[in-house]
C-alpha cells in the first residue's frame, strides 16, 4: 500500500495541478461527517425525485496539504437504497477554471471507499487532503472534464451493497447536472470510471442506468478490478491477507439487507461491533481471519439468505447501453481474472459493446495505478464521439 500511495503522489505532482497553490487548513478544523450538519438529511427528502438536489455548499479540495486550482462544491441529493427506499447522499464536483472547447463532459469518478465509517468517504477525504485516488481522479480534471466523486455507500455506509452504490452514482449525476455551478446541461456527455470497490459502484451504475436514469446521456464505462461477484470475491479473500476487506463487506452489505445478521453467532456481533468505523487500511487487522469463526455455519455464503442477498447482487443480469471498458490483472489476488471474464461475458451476450483489456504484468493495486491511463484514454475517445471498440 505504501508504493501505491508513492506512486499516486508522483502522479498527482506531475500533472502540476498542486505546485504553486498555498498551504490548506489542517484536517482536524474540518468536522467529520457525523458531527457536520450539511449530512443530516433534508426536511422532506423521502417526497422529492431521485436526483434533487437538497443542500448545496462550496468546499475546497486539497490534496498534499494543499488546495486544487479548481471550483469545488459539495450536493446533497435524494438517492434510492438497495431495497428502493429514499435516502440523501452527499456528492463533491470538481470543476477546472480553464475554459473547454465545446461542451465540458462530465467524469463521474469512484474510488475505491470499500470502509465502514463516514470518515472514510470521498466527500470527507477530498476536504482533509486524505483521498488516496486524487491522483487518478485529477487525469480527468487535467483534462478539462468536470467530475463529481460521490459517497456512495451511502449513509448507512453499506460497503459491498451494489444496488445502493449504483443508485447513488447515478443520483449524484444526476445532480451534477443540475446545478448551474457546474456549467453542464441535461445532455452533457456522462462518463463514469472506478476500480475494485470503485469498479463494483461503477459496474452497478452502468447495469442500473438504462432502467433507473435512462435521460442521463451516458457515453462510457471504465472499470477495473471489477467484485461482480461477491461470492466469489468473498471464498478468494477469506482466510488470507485480504480478509479484513470481505468481513468489512460482509458487515457492510448487511447494513442494507439486515436479515443476514442472522447468520452472525455472538462472536460475530461482537465483531461488527468492533469494525463499526473503520477505514480500508485498518481493515487489515483482521487478515487471515474466516467468516467461519463469526458463524456456526459450516459454509456461511451458502446459508439460503446469503445466497439469496449474493444472486441480488450478483453484475450480469441486465446490461448497461453505454460501451464498457473492462480491466482485470490475470493475476489479481482479490477478485478472481474469471469474475471479470464471466461479467463481461454476461454483457456481450446481452448487447453491450464491451472491451475487456487483461493485464499480464500486475495484480490486484499495481493495476490501480497503471490501468489509469488506458481507462482515461477510453472515456476521452468516447467523449469525443469515435465508435465504441468491441472485444465480444
Amino acid at each position: 500500500m505504501n508504493g501505491h500511495r508513492r506512486t499516486l503522489v508522483a502522479l498527482a505532482v506531475a500533472l502540476g495541478l498542486l505546485a504553486t497553490a498555498a498551504p490548506s487548513a489542517s484536517a482536524s478544523a474540518i468536522a467529520e461527517p457525523d458531527q457536520d450538519a450539511f449530512y443530516q438529511p433534508a426536511p422532506g427528502y423521502e417526497s422529492k425525485a431521485p436526483g434533487t438536489v437538497l443542500k448545496k455548499r462550496s468546499v475546497t479540495v486539497t490534496g498534499l496539504g494543499v488546495p486544487l486550482p479548481v471550483k469545488a462544491f459539495q450536493l446533497q441529493s435524494r438517492s434510492t437504497d438497495a431495497k428502493d427506499r429514499p435516502v440523501t447522499v452527499i456528492s463533491t464536483v470538481i470543476v477546472p477554471l480553464t475554459p473547454y472547447l465545446g461542451q465540458r463532459p462530465l467524469l463521474s469518478y469512484q474510488p475505491a471507499t470499500d470502509s465502514l465509517g463516514d470518515q472514510c468517504n470521498p466527500s470527507y477525504t477530498l476536504r482533509t487532503g486524505l483521498e488516496k485516488e486524487l491522483p487518478l481522479l485529477a487525469l480527468g480534471v487535467a483534462k478539462g472534464w468536470a467530475v463529481v466523486v460521490t459517497d456512495y455507500q451511502g449513509p448507512r455506509d453499506a460497503y459491498g451493497a451494489g444496488r445502493m452504490e449504483g443508485h447513488a452514482v447515478l443520483d449524484g449525476i444526476r445532480a451534477t447536472l443540475a446545478s448551474p455551478e457546474a456549467g453542464l446541461t441535461p445532455t452533457t456527455k456522462v462518463g463514469i470510471w472506478g476500480y475494485s470497490g470503485g469498479g463494483l459502484a461503477t459496474g452497478w451504475a452502468a447495469e442500473l442506468q438504462p432502467a433507473y436514469a435512462p435521460e442521463l446521456n451516458l457515453v462510457g464505462v471504465a472499470s477495473g478490478g471489477t467484485p461482480a461477484d461477491l461470492a466469489a470475491a468473498g471464498r478468494q479473500m477469506d482466510g488470507g491477507p485480504f480478509a479484513g476487506l470481505f468481513l468489512a463487506a460482509a458487515i457492510g452489505v448487511s447494513r442494507e439487507y439486515p436479515e443476514l445478521l442472522t447468520i452472525f453467532n455472538a462472536k460475530g456481533k461482537q465483531l461488527i461491533a468492533a469494525m463499526d468505523d473503520l477505514c480500508v487500511t485498518e481493515e487489515a487487522l483482521y487478515a487471515f481471519q474466516s467468516v467461519k469463526q463469526y458463524s456456526d455455519s459450516p459454509d456461511p455464503l451458502a446459508e439460503p439468505i446469503a445466497q439469496q442477498v449474493l444472486t441480488t447482487n450478483k453484475m450480469g443480469t441486465n446490461a448497461p447501453k453505454a460501451p464498457v471498458y473492462l480491466y482485470h490483472s490475470k493475476f489479481d489476488e482479490l477478485i478472481p481474472w474469471a469474475v471479470g471474464k464471466s461479467l463481461n461475458d454476461a454483457w456481450c451476450a446481452k448487447g453491450t459493446k464491451v472491451t475487456m483489456y487483461t493485464d499480464y504484468a500486475s495484480e490486484h493495486n499495481v493495476l490501480a495505478v497503471t490501468g489509469g491511463p488506458a481507462a482515461v484514454a477510453y472515456l476521452s475517445a468516447r467523449f469525443a464521439g469515435f465508435k465504441a471498440p468491441t472485444t465480444c
